[in-house]
């Protein structure tokens, strides 16, 4: 794994969300974008070299409205950049670690994503991510 590419924080009110963030951070999103597979609306902040995506749930069956459901608004996930999704979802299975998928599919930000389970990292939704050359 190379860095942590972002941390996304789930969040109810989009349009607010946006203006707090911009308030703490002083700048506003870099991008805006609609992740359909996931149906999701995403905005980014970058912070250094890292970044902040919220997401805010499209439709009631998303994942992001089942977390915000079910937990609240708060740190939804942590993604890594790695150079090889493909070697890196092979190394983890065969460390034990549950994936979400078996082939990674398109994410926010020109991104190939996949998602390690929870239960198999202590809580923690885990995120590779792999820039779409």
């Amino acid at each position: 794994m190379k860095k942590i590419e972002h941390i996304g924080i789930a969040v109810k009110d989009f349009s607010a969300s946006n203006g707090l963030f911009y308030k703490l951070l002083g700048e506003e999103p870099y991008k805006t974008e609609i992740v359909e597979s996931e149906k999701v609306s995403t905005s980014f902040f970058r912070i250094g070299e890292t970044k902040i995506e919220l997401l805010e749930a499209m439709d009631e069956d998303s994942p992001v409205a089942k977390f915000l459901e079910k937990h609240g608004e708060g740190i939804h996930h942590i993604a890594f950049e790695v150079e090889d999704i493909l070697t890196e979802m092979d190394r983890l299975k065969k460390e034990g670690f549950q994936l979400l998928s078996d082939i990674p599919k398109p994410g926010a930000d020109n991104k190939l994503v996949c998602f390690v389970h929870p239960k198999s990292a202590n809580g923690i939704l885990i995120e590779l991510t792999q820039e779409i050359k």
